[in-house]
């Protein structure tokens, strides 16, 4: 950002800068002179140290760190106190030690402040002189030894002069055997924003993002149960919600401040799916979870810090703008899967935390933006991009910060966010002496903006790192904390900046795709991720069609993809691809559920027969809109069909946990192998599963075969007819002969009327009655 004229209001007048130098040699030069016990020489090179004191490099031997400056942002009746650690890092002792407090010039604006972090210690020339009679004193300090020291100084004392931020140093003065003399052995800078009116003019309007995400901890599966109980990947969220943990910290410490909640609907979900029975896997099974009440606790908390305040949803799952834009849109359907995660955002936020969320807001890694970039976080329907100041840079030789809302075409606003301040909590802020220090150089950064121009209202937006560890977040509190007084600046939410009038000379010119950052490109989800993610959404497209209840399938599933593009990946490569091969995978298994059962080698002996295949359904929900087909290798040499379908296929609808027969009519045209493939299909013709073959063997009997085997049945029958006739011939001759024999016995004339009539009927050759098996 332009800093032309960032010393208006805020430079020491020359007669004070003279009196300071002077004072400077003044007291160097007795101060040394007294104390040297050495030789004129080494007199004489500490005067002219003295004398330049910026050339002198500052000494090693005492460390110190500032653990707590109270107040941060005093007025003219409180007792400025700091408290810290001196420690010796050298080898000698120290001796005739003190600790004093410096209080150096007022700072040329935000380039006067930035130079003043980036020198290490303090210097006299450039710190001042130490406020007198306000001191700590060690009689002795050994080697490795570290001593707590707290400083009260009246602010009276101070000698403030003049609206603005001062250079405070804490130095430790003393003497070492080998330099036994006098002199600065250790200091550390800081920062004292001084305006203790509220500024005669306007007061900047601070914006301050409060995100809450975290990385993602939900896998895809869920159990059969009519609940679909959840499994989770780990249970290492609960460690963050629990008391003391980072998000924990977050609700507590953003409940009290006056913050834009920026939150990802991905962690509200997956924090309500803990509230009710869950799963967390453990190596191949899983096992119950138990934190329910650990995010129920944090959940209504939540919600109830939220009511009545402004809350941004961003897209379900965080997904990353930058890696769409330049990996995945060349991909089919990448984009549509931010549409889905945008639509699903402002419900999931509405259903937990019973707010209505702003949707139209789009925050890209880091701020960083490129014509790509934009297009992609603004095809899902928001019409604001959260920028950031060293992305969105200055050219036009402001010499304010100016407002962060800039129109950059399209319907689009940029709202961008000053670099500066988003940065200045992302170091490890666990020690108590990193934290002080931001915390005063974030204030006097905000005071210095605010004194740039007090006549122009100014809106500032802070978008701090997506995920603040819980110091960070303690430190971000503090400093936000310390402007509650709103002596110089005062709150505005997000949407509210993002209208604020834009400044016309502000830059609102979106940076070219070749600036930018190559640390962050390297960081993107690759090609592959993309082609991974469709792969996935073509499965769960053909799945669904066969569902009767798809949305226990589709909707766990379109959020494991929404997950799959998540910025939180960026961090993690390994993970990311862990993740998206265990979606698929999971999603491969419940569609082989539905599957067709092998089938043994078929016998046909004839010219028809009916073949049935099995199709096992082992979801727990019933299946349909499926239709089975069989295809012979050789359709000349055997024809399949049905009843239901000329082209040889069969509907199939089986129940949850149930199999289905399905029968179809095979004709053979010859004698012979012929190999079948079974598979089945969705209604559009889609094929689902994987194919089956089978065998069939057809030994049909061939009209030749038929008539020899008639002929011989035929003679087989006339062979009996002639042993039945022959049969009954016999008997009829031999019952004749007896009757004759007989009358010849008894004299009788065969011709007289008492001849008896014969007992048998004439000779038939009917078939034999019902009753009778005939043997052929």
């Amino acid at each position: 950002m332009a800093e032309a004229a960032d010393s208006q209001g805020m430079g020491p007048s020359p007669a004070r800068r003279w009196l300071r130098r002077t004072a400077a040699l003044l007291v160097g030069a007795p101060l040394i002179a007294g104390l040297l016990s050495g030789t004129a020489a080494t007199a004489a090179a500490h005067a002219t140290a003295a004398a330049v004191p910026h050339k002198v490099p500052l000494s090693r031997t005492v460390q110190v760190t500032l653990d707590s400056m109270a107040p941060s942002a005093p007025v003219k009746s409180d007792t400025l106190t700091i408290s810290g650690t001196v420690t010796n890092t050298g080898r000698q002792a120290v001796t005739s030690a003190h600790v004093g407090l410096r209080v150096g010039q007022r700072l040329n604006g935000r380039t006067g402040i930035d130079e003043a972090a980036q020198r290490g210690g303090v210097s006299p020339g450039l710190d001042g002189v130490e406020v007198d009679k306000y001191t700590v004193k060690f009689p002795k300090l050994a080697p490795g030894i570290s001593r707590d020291f707290t400083l009260s100084v009246p602010v009276a004392k101070l000698g403030l002069d003049g609206d603005g931020v001062y250079a405070l140093g804490v130095s430790v003065s003393g003497q070492t055997a080998s330099q036994p003399y006098e002199q600065v052995l250790g200091g550390q800078r800081t920062f004292l924003p001084w305006q203790p009116e509220a500024v005669d003019g306007k007061k900047s309007q601070l914006t301050y993002l409060w995100p809450l995400m975290s990385s993602t901890h939900l896998t895809a599966q869920t159990g059969s149960d009519e609940q679909q109980t959840p499994v989770f990947a780990d249970d290492e969220l609960a460690a963050e919600l629990a008391p003391g943990g980072r998000l924990e910290r977050m609700v507590a410490l953003g409940d009290e401040l006056p913050v834009t909640w920026v939150i990802d609907p991905d962690l509200l979900a997956t924090v309500d799916a803990m509230t009710r029975n869950y799963r967390v896997k453990s190596g191949d099974t899983d096992v119950p979870g138990s934190n329910q009440d650990v995010a129920k606790e944090w959940l209504g908390k939540l919600e109830d810090a939220v009511q009545g305040q402004k809350v941004v949803a961003l897209p379900f799952a965080d997904p990353d703008l930058a890696s769409l834009a330049h990996r995945g849109k060349d991909v089919s359907g990448s984009l549509s899967h931010l549409q889905g995660a945008t639509e699903v955002a402002e419900k999931t936020v509405e259903t937990i935390l019973h707010v209505t969320p702003s949707v139209d807001f789009a925050w890209p890694v880091q701020g960083a933006v490129d014509p790509s970039i934009v297009d992609v976080a603004t095809s899902a329907g928001a019409h604001n991009v959260i920028a950031r100041s060293d992305s969105l840079r200055e050219t036009g030789g402001l010499a304010y910060s100016p407002s962060a809302a800039r129109p950059i075409g399209g319907g689009t606003t940029a709202v961008v966010s000053d670099a500066r301040l988003s940065t200045a909590f992302e170091g490890d802020m666990s020690r108590a002496g990193t934290s002080t220090l931001a915390v005063q150089e974030f204030l006097a950064q905000t005071l210095a903006i605010t004194l740039q121009d007090t006549e122009k209202q100014r809106s500032i937006v802070v978008a701090p790192q997506r995920m603040p560890s819980a110091s960070q977040a303690q430190t971000m509190a503090s400093a936000v904390r310390a402007l509650s007084a709103q002596r110089w600046t005062q709150p505005l939410d997000l949407t509210a900046a993002a209208s604020v009038k834009p400044d016309a000379r502000a830059t609102a010119r979106v940076p070219s795709s070749s600036s930018y950052p190559g640390s962050l490109r390297r960081q993107e989800l690759p090609v592959q991720a993309f082609q991974d993610m469709k792969s996935t959404q073509g499965t769960l497209d053909k799945f669904r069609v066969v569902l009767t209840a798809p949305d226990r399938v589709v909707t766990p599933f379109g959020n494991a993809i929404n997950r799959e593009m998540s910025t939180s990946w960026r961090d993690d490569r390994e993970g990311a691809v862990i993740y998206r091969a265990g979606v698929q995978s999971y999603l491969d298994g419940l569609t082989g559920e539905v599957r067709l059962i092998q089938k043994s080698t078929a016998t046909m002996s004839g010219r028809s027969a009916t073949l049935a295949v099995t199709v096992q359904n082992q979801l727990v929900q019933p299946v349909g809109n499926l239709v089975l087909r069989l295809e012979p290798s050789n359709p000349s040499r055997l024809k399949v069909t049905t009843n239901e379908d000329a082209n040889g296929g069969q509907p199939v609808k089986i129940d949850g946990g149930h199999s289905q027969s399905v029968k179809f009519t095979a004709t053979a045209n010859a004698n012979g192998p012929v190999q079948v493939t079974a598979r089945l299909y969705t209604q559009d013709g889609t094929p689902y599963g994987d194919p089956m073959e089978f065998t069939v063997k057809v030994s049909e009997i061939t009209p030749t075969v038929m008539l020899v085997i008639a002929g011989g049945v035929l003679l087989l029958v006339l062979a009996g007819i002639r042993m039945y006739t022959h049969r009954k011939r016999s008997t009829a001759l031999k019952e004749t002969g007896e009757a004759d024999a007989a009358e010849a016995a008894d004299g009788d004339d065969p011709g007289q009327p008492s001849d008896p009539t014969p007992d048998t009927g004439p000779e038939s050759g009917a078939s034999p009655g019902t009753g009778e098996k005939v043997e052929h």
